[in-house]
C-alpha cells in the first residue's frame, strides 16, 4: 500500500490564536484526494486524535485518473487531529482549511512522508495583526513509535518540546506563546528524536488566512516560485526565504514576467536558520506584473525554502504556496482540485518551465463538462496560465504533461463571494 500523509489542522475544534476578535475562533477542513494512475485507487482514511488513538477509520475508492472530496469529513463531531491515507495506487491529496465558517481559507498539500528535520521561514507573532500556529504530525502510521520534538525559534533563545505519539499532531500556537517577542517575524527549525515529521504552518490574520508546509531539511541552492504578481486587479505577492543552511549568503531573486511586466531583481543578506522578506522590487511598483520568479544568486551556496504569499488588502483575500527545488521538476504534474463554476469558485494554474529548453505543454481535465485541453509552447524559465472561466458547474483535477520536459505548478482557488476565499496549492510532480 502506497501511503499519503494528510495533516487536517484542526478540524471543527475552537482555537484561540490571539485576542484580536477578528482573526478566526473556529475551524474546518475537507480535502480533494486525486488517483495518480490509470487503475481504481481503493484508499483507507484513517482519522486520528492528537493523543494517538483512532477516531474514525473510513475506506473508498477513487476511480482512475480521477478525484473525490471530503466535506464534510467522516470524523466524529468536535475531532481536533489528522489523517493518514493508505492506497493501493499512487494517490496526492490537497486540505482546505475554513475558518468561522467560510469567513476565512487557505489550502495546503499532502506529504507522502516525513523527515527527521523540517524548517518553517516564516513564523509571526502580532505582526500588523498576524500570528501563526502550526501543527506537527509523526508521520509513523498509527500504532508505531512516539516522536520527541524540539522547536527552535531564530533570533531568539526560545524553544519548546513535545512527544507526539505515531500519526498523531500536536499544536503550537505562537501568539500565546510568552517567550517570543511581540513583534516577530522570523523562522522556526523543528528536529524530531524517534521518527519522522511533517509540519503544517497556518497564518492568522484580520481579514485573511494563509497556509503553508513545512520543508524538509535540504532545500535548494535555487528555489523557484511559479506564480508572482503586483497590481494585478489588487493583487501582490511577498517572498519570504529560510536560509537553511550554516553560513550567511546573499540571495538574489529575479523577476521574469510571464503575462504582464518587467523583469527586475532584488538581493538581501539571511543569516544561517534565518529568514528575510523579498517584496516586488522597484520596477514591479507600478506597472502591472504577472510571472514567476527564481533565486538567481546564492553566494555561499546555502540550502534555501521559501513560500510566496499572494494578498489582496482591499479585497481581504490571501493564500500562501511552497516554493520549489528545481531537482522536484518533472514531465507531469497533477492538480487534485480543479472548479469551473462551483458555488462561485473557479480555479487557475501556473506551469512553470523549470528546465534548459522550450518545452511543449498539454494539460487535460478528468471527467466530462470540464474545460477544454490546453496546450503551448513554454520557454524556459517561463510560465503557462490557464484560468478555467466559463459554464459549470464543474468539479474535478488536471493532469499536465511535457515529455522529457521539467514543470512544476501552483494552482488557485477563487471564490466571487466577498471574505477571504482565496486558496493555493502547489501541483503533484509525477
Amino acid at each position: 500500500m502506497k501511503k499519503v500523509i494528510v495533516i487536517l489542522v484542526l478540524a471543527l475544534a475552537m482555537v484561540l490564536v490571539s485576542s484580536v476578535a477578528a482573526q478566526p475562533t473556529t475551524y474546518n477542513t475537507g480535502f480533494q484526494v486525486a488517483n495518480q494512475s490509470g487503475t481504481d485507487a481503493n484508499i483507507t482514511v484513517t482519522y486520528v486524535n492528537q493523543n494517538g488513538t483512532v477516531d474514525a477509520t473510513v475506506t473508498d475508492t477513487i476511480p482512475a485518473n480521477g478525484s473525490k472530496t471530503y466535506f464534510p469529513i467522516g470524523a466524529s463531531a468536535g475531532f481536533n487531529g489528522s489523517v493518514v491515507i493508505s492506497s493501493d495506487q499512487p494517490v496526492a491529496a490537497i486540505t482546505n482549511v475554513l475558518g468561522n465558517g467560510f469567513a476565512f481559507g487557505a489550502s495546503y498539500e499532502s506529504f507522502e512522508a516525513g523527515a527527521p528535520v523540517v524548517n518553517l521561514p516564516l513564523i509571526m507573532k502580532g505582526n500588523f495583526g498576524f500570528s501563526t500556529w502550526f501543527n506537527v504530525q509523526n508521520a509513523s502510521s498509527p500504532g508505531g513509535p512516539s516522536v520527541t520534538v524540539n522547536i527552535s525559534f531564530a533570533g531568539t533563545s526560545c524553544t519548546h518540546t513535545a512527544t507526539i505519539p505515531a500519526g498523531a499532531a500536536a499544536t503550537f500556537n505562537q501568539a500565546t506563546n510568552a517567550c517570543l517577542p511581540t513583534p516577530y517575524v522570523g523562522a522556526a527549525t523543528v528536529t524530531a528524536t524517534g521518527g519522522d515529521i511533517v509540519a503544517t504552518v497556518l497564518e492568522a490574520g484580520t481579514t485573511t488566512l494563509f497556509a503553508y508546509n513545512g520543508f524538509a531539511a535540504g532545500g535548494s541552492t535555487n528555489p523557484i516560485m511559479p506564480l508572482v504578481q503586483a497590481n494585478n486587479f489588487g493583487y501582490f505577492t511577498g517572498i519570504q526565504v529560510q536560509n537553511a543552511g550554516t553560513q550567511a549568503t546573499n540571495v538574489t531573486i529575479s523577476y521574469v514576467p510571464g503575462t504582464h511586466g518587467n523583469p527586475c531583481t532584488q538581493t538581501q543578506t539571511i543569516a544561517a536558520g534565518a529568514s528575510a522578506t523579498f517584496t516586488n522590487c522597484s520596477d514591479m511598483t507600478v506597472p502591472q506584473f504577472v510571472g514567476g520568479a527564481s533565486v538567481t544568486t546564492n553566494s555561499t551556496n546555502q540550502p534555501l525554502v521559501a513560500i510566496v504569499n499572494q494578498l489582496n488588502t482591499s479585497a481581504g483575500k490571501g493564500a500562501a504556496y511552497n516554493a520549489f527545488d528545481p531537482a522536484q521538476a518533472t514531465g507531469t504534474v497533477n492538480f487534485p482540485l480543479i472548479m469551473r463554476d462551483n458555488f462561485g469558485f473557479f480555479t487557475g494554474f501556473n506551469i512553470y518551465n523549470a528546465g534548459a529548453a522550450a518545452a511543449t505543454v498539454s494539460c487535460t481535465f478528468s471527467g466530462t463538462g470540464g474545460p477544454a485541453p490546453v496546450n503551448a509552447t513554454v520557454a524556459a524559465g517561463e510560465t503557462l496560465t490557464s484560468i478555467q472561466f466559463g459554464p459549470g458547474p464543474y468539479v474535478g483535477s488536471a493532469t499536465c504533461t511535457a515529455p522529457g520536459g521539467s514543470l512544476v505548478g501552483v494552482a488557485n482557488e477563487l471564490g466571487s463571494a466577498a471574505g477571504d476565499n482565496l486558496f493555493a496549492y502547489t501541483g503533484f510532480n509525477q
